[in-house]
């Protein structure tokens, strides 16, 4: 039996938290619930206060992707089990919190990702990105599984997953250095640590966007940034073209010919995001003004981490030796 905690950070989205909660409370396993918000001013942190017994408030501006999730595992270390949730979330059914805990049934698994199904009144092109990200299906990935998944070995998500404690801490916590893609970070240095990593298509949760051509362009400049800065997970596990294509080609198949209207505006948005996410990879040659602007996570330009002097030793901190299974 774990002991398990589920982390939310919040920030305004009230109704939405009323429906994660709505949703957490059915669950048939027993969790402590945890809610960090940045200062909500939509009636978010009265209603966190009212039905969660454990709520952190922090100013906005100090929010971190990464820092703000550590932050409550620091302040609450006595679990062996951490699930992370956005407020935007919910989870499909009374048995998800359960399914995402049998993975760590291996004492080897350090982090399992849940599923997501797109939100009920999600676009068709939402539908495809949830379908081609989060299959149907459980299985288990070390390094050795890098040659077959490539880069997906490390896939990770924010929105549904969970985190043994004891790994979380042994591979340095959640960074606070990172644009986003904390999760996927933390992923790849378990796997290196000789940790497995897991997917819980079984473990499910409603979660998607109806981003506009522009969103998506923002998201994967975000994406561009994070993969040039963190230049090792590219190395140790492959970059993204293949999946590029790939997405493309599954995106096409699933609209087909009933839906041929929606062809140019899919083709125009992977174009989108294709030139987002290669300009995202050369920022070190843009201005923090000009990447303020082409960004999602604006406030990260707003942090001492936006400098690019601090790259090198961003970069040869993630490098540094890991401590292994063997070693914890």
């Amino acid at each position: 039996m774990f002991r398990c905690a589920c982390i939310i950070p919040t920030y305004n989205g009230r109704a939405d938290l009323v429906r994660l909660l709505d949703s957490l409370e059915s669950q048939t396993e027993q969790f402590a619930v945890f809610v960090v918000d940045s200062s909500s001013t939509d009636g978010s942190q009265e209603l966190a206060k009212k039905r969660v017994n454990k709520v952190i408030i922090i100013p906005a501006d100090d929010f971190n992707h990464g820092g703000t999730r550590q932050l409550v595992v620091d302040k609450n270390p006595g679990y062996d089990i951490y699930v992370f949730l956005t407020q935007d979330t919910c989870l499909a059914d009374n048995g998800a919190i359960k399914q995402i805990l049998e993975p760590f049934a291996d004492p080897e698994v350090g982090a399992v990702c849940g599923r997501q199904l797109p939100h009920l009144d999600a676009t068709p092109l939402a539908q495809h990105a949830r379908m081609f990200n989060y299959p149907d299906g459980v299985w288990i990935k070390t390094m050795d599984d890098v040659a077959s998944f490539g880069i997906k070995a490390a896939f990770m998500s924010n929105s549904f997953a969970a985190y043994r404690g004891k790994t979380l801490r042994a591979v340095g916590g959640f960074p606070t250095h990172v644009i986003f893609a904390e999760d996927m970070y933390v992923a790849a240095k378990m796997l290196m640590g000789g940790w497995k990593v897991a997917y819980a298509g079984n473990a499910q949760c409603r979660h998607s966007h109806n981003y506009t051509a522009m969103d998506e362009f923002r998201r994967y400049f975000d994406i561009g940034v994070f993969h040039d800065r963190e230049s090792w997970i590219r190395e140790n596990f492959g970059g993204a073209g293949g999946e590029g294509m790939r997405f493309v080609k599954s995106e096409l198949k699933f609209l087909g010919l009933r839906r041929i209207l929606l062809w140019p505006a899919a083709i125009v948005r992977n174009v989108v995001k294709l030139v987002g996410y290669k300009l995202g990879q050369q920022e070190s040659m843009l201005p923090i003004r000009i990447k303020r602007k082409l960004g999602m996570h604006r406030s990260y330009w707003d942090s001492p981490f936006a400098i690019q002097d601090t790259k090198k030793v961003i970069g040869e901190a993630a490098q540094s030796p890991l401590k292994t299974l063997n070693d914890s």
